[in-house]
């Protein structure tokens, strides 16, 4: 995707973010955009500031986890717009919780979130993005936890792994069929976002932390406060020129992605030890 100018592409988790990011840079290019997300207002404010470049905006209250939802989506942008050339599944949610006391009823709704939404997003949009008949692209958003997992993020560890193995599948069977439409898997790190604030914590992990829900809240912040929003899009887009298989975004996910690399599962125990959670071995 060599030019982004007089395309169509379609944006979940659009409200804020690095879908807002996206959207904002991909209009400032001469992208018309078709936008969606669950928080209507934040989508409208979105959608008039990508506006103001003078493309055409459309927008749409969604739930990426509503497959019929997000067909008749796809659908209508195409009746919209004439055409769609590119799908960011950016749409994605937290949840912090030890596996052995998970409900399910929240393991299901990170799991259609981050992960069914990316699947409805891609057979939804891969059909129209071939009718196309030009350069495609699906743009399928992982996580640095979708290359190492860290206590208390197993549900979505679990779903971002899935994500980028999909999407990793995906490409080698669209390269295979000799497609046009090829994909991208993102790896953010630390991207400032409200994804932290808005995400779920289980109510049992004071108890079994030891430390407030709002205190976990405001250290997960400080965690992911290190690359902006609009750097993180700019890197994504850059990717998508580039027909990258996988974009790494952010200092910190280059780097924790070495050391996965270099240690294969050991990486575990360096991340207990920052973590202060090493317990004793058995004597023998």
């Amino acid at each position: 995707m060599k030019n982004f100018k007089g395309k169509v592409a379609a944006i979940t988790g659009a409200a804020s973010g690095m879908g807002r990011s996206l959207a904002i840079e991909l209009a400032r290019r001469g992208c018309h955009l078709s936008l969606s997300d669950v928080n209507e207002s934040g989508l409208a404010e979105t959608a008039a500031m990508a506006g103001k470049f003078g493309v055409k905006v459309t927008s749409q209250k969604l739930d990426v986890a509503n497959r019929e939802a997000v067909f008749a989506w796809a659908d209508q942008t195409v009746m919209d717009h004439g055409k769609c050339n590119m799908i960011f599944n950016n749409a994605g949610v937290s949840l912090t919780v030890n596996l052995d006391i998970v409900q399910q009823r929240d393991f299901d709704w990170i799991m259609g979130i981050n992960f069914w939404g990316v699947v409805y997003g891609t057979q939804a949009f891969l059909p129209h993005l071939r009718k196309a008949n030009e350069e495609g692209h699906i743009i399928n958003t992982s996580s640095l936890f979708g290359l190492m997992s860290v206590p208390t993020q197993g549900c979505y560890n679990a779903t971002k792994f899935a994500v980028r193995g999909y999407t990793e599948a995906l490409r080698m069977e669209l390269e295979m069929a000799g497609d046009k439409v090829s994909t991208t898997c993102v790896h953010p790190g630390g991207i400032a976002t409200n994804i932290a604030q808005a995400g779920k914590i289980d109510p049992n992990m004071e108890r079994v932390s030891g430390v407030s829900i709002e205190k976990q809240r405001k250290m997960a912040n400080k965690m992911i406060n290190r690359t902006t929003a609009d750097s993180a899009a700019l890197q994504i887009l850059k990717a998508v020129e580039n027909n990258e298989r996988r974009v790494l975004v952010g200092a910190d996910a280059k780097a924790l992605d070495k050391v996965v690399r270099l240690l294969g599962s050991a990486y575990q125990v360096l991340i207990m030890r920052q973590l202060g959670r090493m317990r004793p071995r058995p004597a023998r």
